[in-house]
């Protein structure tokens, strides 16, 4: 399995972003990879009934993101979202909903000051293995 994830910085400067623009839920989304790179976020409305402690994907933007990844020769690389009052740690509920095996998942955490607390996890068979994420400036 690998053992570290590069991120482009400015990849992860806009999920922060995001997870700060809308301090009091969840964010969430898709982000697409190309050979094994992270290249692109596709913003997913948060459907949840809960959107402060949870998320679900619209299933519709859903669709509409992963077409677009294959339109533009991509695929499912991570399923992003933040936590508004949590660490960077997959919860229960992260871990029983991932549904995607091949796919990371990228938390984000506001849970601090002002310091970026992302990190990514491999879901499969209800166990969550974190991977090291190593930010690039070269994308």
């Amino acid at each position: 399995m690998t053992q570290e994830i590069l991120l482009p910085r400015k990849l992860a400067n806009q999920l922060l972003h995001l997870a700060q623009v809308s301090p009091d839920q969840e964010v969430c989304g898709l982000i697409s990879g190309k050979n094994g790179y992270a290249q692109r976020y596709y913003p997913v409305l948060n459907v949840a009934e809960h959107p402060e402690t949870q998320f679900l994907l619209d299933a519709q933007q859903q669709i509409t993101a992963m077409t677009k990844m294959r339109d533009n020769g991509e695929e499912l690389f991570a399923i992003y979202h933040s936590h508004p009052t949590t660490a960077a740690q997959p919860s229960i509920t992260d871990i029983s909903s991932a549904n995607y095996p091949n796919a990371l998942t990228l938390i984000i955490s506001l849970n601090t000051k002002g310091v970026l607390d992302m990190h990514c996890f491999k879901i499969i068979n209800d166990s969550a293995t974190e991977i090291a994420l190593v930010m690039r400036d070269d994308a």
